[in-house]
């Protein structure tokens, strides 16, 4: 075997050896994004059975597992808690069965690509920042924020009434 033959074989497995490595690399990497948003948590499965009617209409709606749904409210009624009065808020939590453990199913709110201080500056952007950062960590597209707003304000209208229903689709804009 010529000195060049073996130059171009050792070239070829060093190729081969490098695609084999990046394609496992990038199989490990999607494996890990599949589990840090397809993996329920206690809190998302305990929230989807404690308010099951309205995690299944916001789960239809946006396409998403229950427990996705549960996390996604309680992103979005985390918003709520934030922007309404201490008493407005009780009136909505009233509204809505196991409030507690949908806002529990929440991702960990974090600033993404350090746009959290100018989202809080931005004052009502900042709430939709937060939760179209939220849905992202549970595995939806951001725009499906918009979608599951009217969801949750119809549900409270319902089970809470107009006024209450007003209350949060005034801080869910």
């Amino acid at each position: 075997m010529t000195r060049r033959n073996c130059f171009g074989i050792v070239g070829a497995v060093i190729v081969v050896l490098f695609g084999v490595s990046a394609y496992a690399h990038t199989l490990v990497m999607a494996q890990d994004a599949s589990q840090k948003t397809a993996v329920p948590t206690a809190a998302a499965s305990a929230a989807a059975k404690a308010s099951p009617e309205l995690v299944g209409a916001l789960s239809k709606e946006i396409g998403g597992t229950p427990e996705q749904a549960a996390g996604a409210a309680g992103a979005l009624f985390g918003i709520a808690k934030s922007r309404l009065k201490p008493e407005e808020f009780t009136q909505v939590a009233t509204a809505v069965p196991g409030m507690d453990t949908l806002l529990q199913a929440a991702p960990a709110a974090g600033a993404a690509s350090g746009a959290g201080a100018l989202s809080q500056v931005a004052g009502s952007a900042s709430g939709l920042a937060s939760a179209a950062t939220a849905f992202t960590k549970l595995g939806l597209k951001p725009d499906m924020v918009a979608k599951a707003g009217p969801v949750l304000t119809s549900f409270v209208t319902m089970s809470g009434g107009a006024k209450v229903g007003s209350l949060l689709a005034g801080v869910l804009k």
